[in-house]
């Protein structure tokens, strides 16, 4: 189900002579961390952000040992003092954000029947209310950029065509927490493109495809260097590039997808 892709393979054109300030949520392993070092590769200065201040300390020693220029800023996504801290720590530095990169999220196993609302908000928390407050907060630096990038690290698990559509075994269909918290979170997508439209930042959500991370045990069939080239495409979109669209660079459904690469809302 793997669709090996080259940075030269790309569905749309990329703005890669950057040497912009990126903020990836999340980026002390997995995805995140591989988004970061991706980043990193096209030039950019990366903030990679985390919750643990330990791992994300580890994590840019190993960023910087693969040659990117990379910092850490601790960052709870559930956390408004967090937020407001590491907001303000980027204006000092830095003064303006190019990209950032929505990366952070939990997972849940559970059941429509059987859900608790603790786990209900437990997932929301950082994967639909912390999305937003960071987006929230750092839009000012956003704003602050010729040409800003917000990617929403999304799940086809969140497409409500998919859900509804009884051919398309994508599996886990009774995790309530996790797939509607990711719908949530690709409206959320296209509302803030909306928003966004004339001030030339662009909006995107992404499905990095069924990736071999902590949060399933390892059992996803892509690596996260593949898992990472979905958002890091997005965040080095021209100026002409789409906004309020959903992507993948992996078939989740077992289907061709389009030639574009987008997925159904």
């Amino acid at each position: 189900m793997s669709n090996d892709k080259s940075e030269s393979d790309s569905q749309f054109e990329s703005n890669t002579d950057l040497g912009d300030i990126a903020l990836v949520t999340g980026a002390n392993k997995g995805i995140g961390y591989e988004t970061a070092r991706q980043l990193g590769e096209h030039g950019m200065r990366v903030i990679a952000s985390a919750r643990d201040e330990q791992r994300g300390e580890d994590a840019i020693e190993e960023l910087r040992e693969d040659g990117v220029d990379a910092q850490f800023v601790q960052l709870d996504v559930t956390d408004e003092s967090s937020i407001k801290a590491a907001t303000q720590r980027i204006e000092s530095e830095f003064g303006h954000l190019d990209v950032l990169v929505n990366n952070a999220g939990v997972y849940a196993e559970d059941d429509a029947s059987g859900i608790s609302t603790e786990v209900l908000q437990w997932t929301y928390e950082a994967n639909v209310f912390g999305a937003v407050a960071v987006t929230r907060a750092m839009l000012p630096l956003l704003r602050q950029s010729p040409a800003g990038r917000i990617v929403n690290v999304s799940s086809p698990l969140g497409s409500m065509a998919m859900l509804s559509d009884e051919e398309i075994p994508i599996g886990h269909l009774e995790t309530l927490s996790y797939c509607s918290s990711k719908a949530a979170l690709n409206a959320i997508t296209a509302i803030f493109a909306n928003e966004l439209h004339e001030a030339s930042i662009l909006v995107n959500a992404v499905s990095p495809g069924y990736v071999a991370t902590d949060l399933n045990d390892y059992e996803g069939e892509n690596s996260p260097e593949e898992g990472a080239r979905a958002s890091v495409e997005a965040a080095t979109l021209s100026d002409d590039g789409p906004t309020g669209q959903f992507f993948s660079n992996h078939d989740p459904t077992g289907h061709s997808l389009s030639d574009d690469g987008k997925l159904p809302w």
